[in-house]
């Protein structure tokens, strides 16, 4: 019998021990799972300052003319310049691939990124700096852009999507992202074949009002997958206009490819970009076809 007791009190004390361990080490645990620090955004670089900071204005006007008046020109950029911008396009709706739209006021860019899912740290209305150095600006079909060079299997080279390693290294989130300071310009449909302003308004936010998209019967969509061309994109006229001047663009990937066209009257909003001479409107969402009553 004392033999037991001694047993029983030896695996009463192991099983004290193993209560008072169990409960130490929950309370190390609580204590490693403080809430994390929000302050510090998880994306960019962070150690990035301001410094030299340009306009987007002077950005586009100090390479429009060995740049952005060719077709495919591209250049690296040597200086040590940055530019800051509102995010006022994205690929939330599938129809900008791996592009994101920034302007500041002054004029608008398209930055190329070789990431998906950018909508979800970079929504509209997030303001950025983006340090340009050792990146590449181009004109591809004349639109300014931001990036890397890339050479296609035709031989032909030009700026497009640099990785996220090289993208994560050159631009800091500036505060929290207010889409309330973000608002499209109504587009000049007098200007649409006026060179100077599509010089200087492609790549914004911009909404054209109370039109009529040109093949909607009722039935036909944005973007089908048998009138698709070599991008996997489709353009729509607009009644009114030539579509050598302006159209529709649509990935067939966009969340709304499949939607029937209005046949009524709409104000379209997007980014408007060109494409040489023409300008290509690329609808963020569904919500930017607004049916006029």
């Amino acid at each position: 019998m004392d033999i037991l007791k001694m047993e029983n009190m030896k695996y009463i004390k192991m099983l004290l021990l193993a209560v008072v361990c169990t409960i130490g080490l929950a309370s190390c645990m609580d204590g490693d799972w403080d809430a994390p620090d929000t302050s510090v955004p998880p994306f960019g670089n962070n150690e990035l300052q301001e410094n030299n900071v340009m306009t987007i204005a002077e950005l586009k006007s100090k390479y429009s003319a060995t740049v952005f008046n060719s077709t495919n020109s591209l250049e690296q950029i040597t200086d040590d310049v940055q530019i800051k911008g509102r995010v006022v396009g994205n690929d939330i709706g599938g129809n900008i691939y791996n592009n994101v739209a920034i302007d500041d006021g002054t004029g608008a860019i398209i930055v190329c990124i070789s990431q998906g899912g950018l909508f979800s740290y970079l929504p509209v209305g997030q303001e950025i700096l983006v340090n340009l150095k050792d990146l590449w600006v181009g004109g591809y079909g004349q639109q300014p852009e931001i990036g890397t060079p890339y050479t296609n299997k035709s031989g032909s080279t030009y700026v497009s999507r640099m990785n996220r390693t090289v993208w994560q290294e050159h631009f800091k989130i500036l505060g929290s992202a207010d889409a309330s300071k973000v608002t499209p310009v109504e587009f000049d449909q007098s200007k649409v074949k006026d060179e100077q302003y599509l010089k200087d308004n492609c790549g914004k936010l911009m909404t054209i009002k109370g039109v009529t998209m040109a093949d909607a019967t009722g039935t036909e969509t944005f973007a089908p997958e048998d009138l698709k061309d070599a991008a996997n994109s489709v353009n729509r006229g607009i009644k009114g206009f030539s579509t050598s001047n302006i159209v529709v663009r649509t990935s067939s990937y966009a969340d709304f490819a499949a939607t029937k066209m209005p046949t009524g009257k709409v104000n379209l909003t997007g980014i408007f970009t060109r494409y040489r001479n023409t300008w290509q409107i690329l609808l963020r969402s569904s919500e930017d076809i607004e049916e006029v009553k």
